[in-house]
């Protein structure tokens, strides 16, 4: 089986918002495409619809008024399966029921050729499983796009246990001759982005269950220390709350109830209460005209501490290794930085304040002394906002000292309750440790690992280069931590990990 050129049909079963993506993307492409849906009239509206995103596009000046023009004379609605017979490909992109998509699929087998390939949009369900009913299962694919499909570059083109190779690479090629970037990955639960991505919603819905921090506090740190462009709250608002619990639980339930993969019972009640994000006009924070402006203010701005004054100077002892920018940074606010062995009985380094209290980076653990934490940044340099996190019995005056002294290296800082790992750092940590996983049982490579956290979820680093850059000793370390203070095998580091930061230690160690 080779890829379909582009000059050949290409039939997209499903008229919604991402089977309509997916035809303007084959579209644009060079193909006569085929729009169908079971709901008699919905194929007709889906190329209005098309139609007038292309307009949109030549208003902008993205497309020409010829291309345009062709392209409508290549686009039409199909108003039964049997019309479908010219195509080469045929990409389904229907409810997200494993009985409906097999039904559908056998349907489409007596009446497409034998060499054309199908393909499910599926991005919850085991394409093994839709394929199992088919007299060929081996040319049915996942082909994964993510909404909207004209303007996300990333594909995932997930081969079946009966998948042909053919098959999955012909779809490979045809992804890429589309535009897009494709990645490869094997049929597991949640493909790559919605199985790699869960701490990401996982952990700030835990620190928040802790009542660490606020929703808005966790969001803006998450974007302005972790560099993400989204916070994991208003993120799961704009999917929808529904959607994103549903695709959670999936993936958990496909994995035996995993600890790691655990729902979250806070998001559970969101839902249940119909807060389910933009679309409903509230979730965790409220949307559109129902709300004061007041009130959007006041759910949406990030705890700040007040101004405090920087000390006159800050030992360090040890290596800081993640933060080790800090201490540049200290200097250049004109902060004495003094130099010191490291503390006896201590792991890791840490500023030591005038007052004698610890700051140090997050390492999952809460450390029996008074101390401050400080989280995780993706750049200190850049970062504008910090997080720290005072111990109890830590007094006043050595929290004002600790916020004075990110105040002068021009960060904001949200003080938060002291939880291990804090937010960024064990964010990341979990991101990494199940990148790490995905690749040591081949769901992808590690380069396509990487390609589909940056491009289908919009990760400044992806999970192994992050990893890599923080060091996985330090990762690996802060998980023990993690999983000594919550031993339910959720924080517990994979065997790759384990290896893997092994192996690091042994080449410092050398």
């Amino acid at each position: 089986m080779t890829a379909p050129d582009l000059t050949s049909t290409v039939a997209v079963v499903g008229a919604g918002t991402m089977g309509q993506g997916i035809a303007q993307v084959a579209l644009v492409a060079g193909h006569r495409v085929l729009i169908h849906d079971a709901v008699p009239g919905r194929a007709r509206a889906a190329v209005e619809a098309v139609t007038a995103r292309l307009d949109r596009l030549v208003e902008k000046s993205r497309l020409g008024t010829e291309e345009r023009a062709s392209a409508l004379a290549r686009l039409a609605a199909a108003e039964t399966i049997a019309d479908l017979v010219p195509a080469r490909l045929v990409v389904e992109a229907v409810v997200e029921d494993l009985a409906v998509k097999q039904g559908l699929f056998a349907e489409l087998e007596r009446v497409v050729a034998d060499d054309c390939l199908l393909a499910t949009n599926t991005s919850s369900l085991s394409v093994t499983a839709v394929a199992s009913g088919l007299r060929r299962p081996g040319r049915l694919v996942g082909l994964h796009f993510f909404n909207p499909a004209p303007l996300l570059p990333l594909v995932e083109v997930v081969a079946g246990a009966a998948g042909d190779p053919a098959a999955v690479t012909a779809a490979f090629d045809l992804a890429a001759a589309w535009g897009k970037t494709p990645v490869r990955c094997t049929d597991t639960p949640g493909f790559l982005v919605n199985r790699i991505a869960r701490p990401y919603y996982a952990e700030a819905l835990r620190v928040y269950e802790e009542r660490a921090a606020d929703p808005a506090t966790i969001d803006a740190l998450l974007r302005e220390s972790g560099g993400f462009a989204m916070g994991a709250f208003e993120l799961t608002d704009l999917i929808g709350q529904d959607v994103n619990e549903a695709v959670t639980r999936s993936v958990w339930e496909a994995y035996g109830r995993d600890p790691k993969f655990g729902p979250s019972l806070a998001q559970r009640r969101l839902v249940e209460s119909g807060r389910l994000g933009r679309k409903a006009g509230r979730g965790w924070f409220p949307y559109g005209p129902g709300h004061s402006a007041a009130e959007v203010a006041a759910a949406t701005e990030p705890h700040t501490a007040d101004a405090a004054l920087a000390p006159e100077f800050v030992t360090v002892r040890g290596e800081l290794g993640p933060a080790a920018e800090l201490a540049a940074l200290a200097e250049e606010a004109r902060v004495e930085v003094r130099r010191g062995p490291a503390a006896h009985g201590t792991t890791g380094g840490a500023f030591v304040l005038p007052g004698g209290v610890r700051l140090h980076l997050a390492d999952g653990r809460l450390p029996g002394e008074p101390s401050i934490q400080f989280d995780l940044a993706l750049d200190y340099r850049a970062a504008t906002r910090v997080a720290i996190a005072p111990a109890a019995g830590v007094h006043a005056d050595a929290v004002a000292e600790a916020t004075g002294l990110f105040q002068a290296m021009g960060k904001e800082v949200s003080v938060i309750r002291d939880v291990p790992g804090m937010v960024v750092a064990r964010t990341v940590a979990m991101l990494v440790d199940f990148a790490l996983d995905a690749v040591a049982r081949e769901v992808a490579t590690a380069h396509d690992v990487d390609t589909a956290m940056r491009l289908g979820v919009n990760y400044p680093l992806g999970p192994l280069e992050w990893g890599e850059r923080i060091s996985l000793p330090y990762v690996r370390d802060l998980l023990d931590g993690l999983h000594a203070w919550y031993p339910t095998g959720r924080y517990a580091p994979g065997p790759e990990l384990r290896r893997r930061a092994a192996a690091a230690r042994d080449v410092v160690c050398s």
